[in-house]
């Protein structure tokens, strides 16, 4: 697999230090709120990645962080009226709900800065020990210029953030390049910890330094994140890292692009702000999950409700190939060898895609491909094993992609069941209106009812 390296910007072969074991490190949320669409992408993207890192045989140890320590943490606390440590189970609860409707899977480990609190001291004091950092008033700081290979992954070198750079007010450091790794508390009602430098809470960038090195060591094969990241965030990552340890920090880095909406840049200010837990009103998990890997991850994507109904009007035709599968009689002895050995070259063309640097849009126009192959061998007598074999290909593409993972027929509850019956009894009798109206009240439910040769399929929305 070749993947494009933010590092050394060009596509390398992924190749782990350790054959047995990849290791993998993605930048969680701050868990302040509901995690929104931009959110949204790199957790899907780089599940993705994991997945299909699982699916070629390559083991890989996932680590995703909570930021559970941040001003906005701390100004919701005091605008919900309960703790700092609250407001942060809270939404890291909700996260879990949010993106188990995504089939994201959750990582090996997901640490959260609370509970990771005496590494992040003693990487500090390590910097500090080492010349790398320094404290001024119970604030430390990170002395950017003693880190020669600065902006090696952004282009931001020192040179060029010299040029107008100057102190905040309030802020102490040395040098206006210079990044804080611990903050000193502000008010007795600010959340905090004792350190060698006196009460106070780490850095942003500091944090996935120290729980990067405790779960995967100082050197690590894979580092992920939104663009966005990428500075000062990443820069400052690998700052401290290196700085500490005198090793490289990752082999290799992937950021996923910007997400807009209706074209424009999302902002509350605009109006055009979406969460997860909001498009889940409208669109089922999986919909939301398809519109965000039918583009190139490193490039933009644009959010819309026009975008949204072909995501969802695609993935349906991807259901419906599936139950049109589960559904079709098998016809006796008759050869399909043919049919079935025709489909290895979907496969084999969905795995260029993705081994390409995680063409997830390739690997979706592979999988239409197979759609398509399937549906017109179905026009004609199929045998049971080559219905067992397309059911299998379907399924084992679709699922490195996190598709197809929710079974349309769930069992079907006695309130449902007796909707259907009436229904059904209604078109025996030929009273279409009163059918009709059911059908209306079962789509209002979120149930779509498809009358079939074989019988109804239940689908649910």
């Amino acid at each position: 697999m070749k993947i494009y390296n933010t590092l050394t910007r060009r596509k390398e072969e992924l190749v782990p230090m350790d054959a047995s074991e990849l290791k993998m490190y993605v930048c969680g949320p701050t868990v302040y709120n509901y995690i929104h669409i931009g959110n949204a992408r790199p957790f899907v993207v780089f599940d993705t990645m994991r997945k299909y890192l699982e699916y070629r045989g390559q083991k890989v140890k996932y680590v995703q962080n909570f930021t559970d320590v941040d001003d906005k943490i701390i100004n919701r606390a005091r605008e919900e009226g309960i703790s700092a440590l609250e407001v942060g189970q809270k939404y890291i609860d909700e996260y879990f709900k949010d993106v188990k409707e995504l089939n994201i899977t959750p990582a090996d480990v997901h640490p959260r800065v609370t509970e990771t609190m005496d590494d992040i001291i003693a990487f500090v004091q390590g910097l500090i020990d080492k010349g790398m950092a320094y404290e001024v008033e119970g604030d430390v700081y990170y002395s950017t210029r003693k880190f020669r290979n600065y902006g090696q992954l952004s282009g931001n070198y020192i040179e060029d953030l010299e040029v107008g750079a100057r102190i905040p007010e309030g802020e102490k450091k040395k040098d206006p390049l210079d990044f804080a790794l611990w903050k000193a508390r502000k008010t007795d009602d600010e959340i905090a910890w004792e350190s060698p430098w006196g009460m106070g809470r780490p850095g942003w960038h500091i944090e996935c330094s120290t729980m990067s090195k405790k779960y995967l060591g100082e050197t690590i094969d894979l580092h992920c994140g939104g663009q966005d990241l990428q500075f000062p965030h990443h820069e400052n990552e690998i700052a401290q890292s290196e700085g500490l340890s005198g090793k490289k920090f990752s082999n290799y880095w992937m950021h996923n692009g910007f997400i807009t909406v209706n074209n424009e840049k999302m902002s509350k200010s605009l109006n055009n702000f979406f969460t997860v837990r909001d498009i889940l009103k409208e669109y089922d998990g999986e919909v939301l999950r398809y519109f965000l890997l039918s583009a190139q991850y490193r490039g933009p994507i644009n959010f819309s409700h026009d975008l949204m109904e072909e995501a969802k009007t695609s993935l349906e035709r991807i259901r419906e190939c599936k139950r049109n599968l589960k559904s079709a009689k098998a016809t006796a002895e008759i050869d399909c060898s043919a049919q079935i050995a025709a489909l290895d070259q979907y496969k084999t063309k969905y795995i260029e895609c993705m081994d390409d640097d995680l063409n997830t849009a390739g690997a979706i126009g592979a999988i239409f491909e197979l759609v398509r192959e399937i549906n017109s061998a179905l026009r004609n007598p199929v045998s049971e094993e080559y219905i067992a074999a397309a059911l299998k290909m379907l399924d084992e593409l679709t699922a490195v992609l996190g598709l197809l993972r929710k079974e349309e027929n769930a069992e079907i509850d006695p309130e449902l069941q007796a909707l259907i019956d009436q229904r059904q009894a209604a078109r025996a009798a030929k009273d279409w209106a009163t059918a009709d109206a059911i059908r209306d009240k079962l789509a209002a439910m979120g149930i779509t009812i498809k009358d079939t040769k074989d019988g109804i399929q239940i689908i649910r929305n």
